[in-house]
């Protein structure tokens, strides 16, 4: 299990008396926008200036605490090389949260993410939460993806949007938390139910402490 981001706060004491939510979140963009380094940095507090591309898919776990609740992400960082395409849906399928990434200094990563988020409208869980990062704003100089475009094209549809470093880590526990607080925690009894529902919420840890990737 992958250990707790050092520049996360330890959760207050009591806080743990809340409940706590698992969800499956899966990194969609491009090959080179700065996926797996996202992931690093949220998880481990890490960048890599030179790291090698995701083949397939990786996994991690991270946990972030609320004020009413513990929440653990399954992180599933998918290659972006075309070729992988079509493994996606399985990584995506039954995901209670997506973040599309793309590069700020490259239109085109731009256009993909924008194709990213389609698919997932069309094809993911109808209650899922999308946000789009713009990574790499510490090259800001070379930016070719204007800011204010790219937070219309998220308010047109409905995304949360930030833009982030994994270099300096600006935004990247911001962009998780954001996620985090505005997943469902109180869902209807049954709402994560196991056998991959598209529409299941978290599994309440609390109540199936020893049940692992139900939201898959």
């Amino acid at each position: 299990m992958a250990s707790r981001n050092p520049g996360q706060r330890s959760a207050p004491a009591g806080a743990q008396a809340g409940r706590v939510c698992q969800f499956k979140l899966v990194l969609l963009g491009e090959s080179a926008v700065g996926k797996s380094s996202l992931v690093l940095r949220f998880v481990k507090g890490q960048f890599h200036e030179y790291q090698e591309s995701t083949i397939g898919a990786a996994f991690l776990t991270q946990t972030v605490q609320l004020d009413d609740a513990t929440v653990k992400f399954e992180i599933w960082d998918t290659a972006g090389q075309e070729r992988y395409h079509s493994l996606a849906p399985m990584y995506y399928r039954g995901a209670q949260a997506a973040i599309v990434v793309y590069d700020i200094t490259n239109l085109d990563s731009f256009g993909r993410a924008k194709t990213w988020v389609k698919e997932l409208q069309r094809q993911a869980s109808p209650n899922i939460v999308i946000a789009l990062a713009g990574n790499k704003s510490d090259l800001a100089n070379k930016r070719m993806v204007d800011l204010d475009e790219a937070q219309a094209y998220a308010d047109d549809n409905n995304l949360l949007f930030m833009e982030t470093s994994a270099k300096t880590a600006m935004n990247v526990n911001e962009v998780f938390m954001a996620i985090a607080k505005k997943l469902p925690k109180g869902d209807p009894a049954g709402s994560g139910r196991q056998g991959g529902n598209p529409r299941g919420g978290g599994v309440d840890l609390k109540e199936k402490p020893n049940e692992g990737g139900g939201c898959c």
